[in-house]
C-alpha cells in the first residue's frame, strides 16, 4: 500500500509531519493492506494563520481499492492530531462497510458461478 501525504501552503510539509501521518495511516489500515492499493492524504488549513478558528484543519483521504472506484472522507478538526485521527477512523468504517458489503453479496449470490469463480473441488 502506497500512503502520498499533501499539505497546502499553510502547513510545513516536513519529514517529520509525513512521517507521524504516515504511521497512522499504516496502522490504521494494516487489515486492509492486501485490499488497497494506494492512500492519499491531503491537510489543509482552512483558515489559514489569519482566522484561526475551532475547526480549522481539513483533511482528505482518498483511498483506492482494487477493483472498485476510489473512496474518499474529509474530516475537520483543530489539530494536525486530531484531524488525521478523525479522518482515519471515518475512512476504516467506510472501507469496512465497503468490503462488508462485497462479501456479503457474493456469499448470499443466486445466480451459478462462472467458472473462474467456482469453488475447488476437495478430494
Amino acid at each position: 500500500m502506497y500512503i502520498q501525504i499533501n499539505t497546502d501552503h499553510n502547513i510545513e510539509g516536513h519529514q517529520a509531519l509525513n512521517a507521524q501521518v504516515s504511521g497512522v495511516v499504516e496502522s490504521a489500515l494494516s487489515r486492509f493492506s492486501d485490499d488497497i492499493t494506494r492512500v492519499e492524504v491531503h491537510l489543509s488549513d482552512v483558515n489559514s494563520n489569519k482566522k484561526g478558528g475551532d475547526d480549522d484543519m481539513r483533511c482528505m483521504i482518498e483511498a483506492r481499492i482494487k477493483g472498485r472506484q476510489p473512496i474518499a472522507i474529509t474530516h475537520q478538526a483543530a489539530t494536525v492530531d486530531q484531524v488525521v485521527d478523525g479522518a482515519v477512523d471515518k475512512l476504516v468504517s467506510l472501507i469496512e462497510t465497503t468490503l462488508g458489503r462485497q462479501q456479503h453479496q457474493k456469499r448470499n449470490r443466486t445466480d451459478p458461478l462462472s467458472p473462474e469463480e467456482e469453488l475447488p473441488e476437495q478430494s
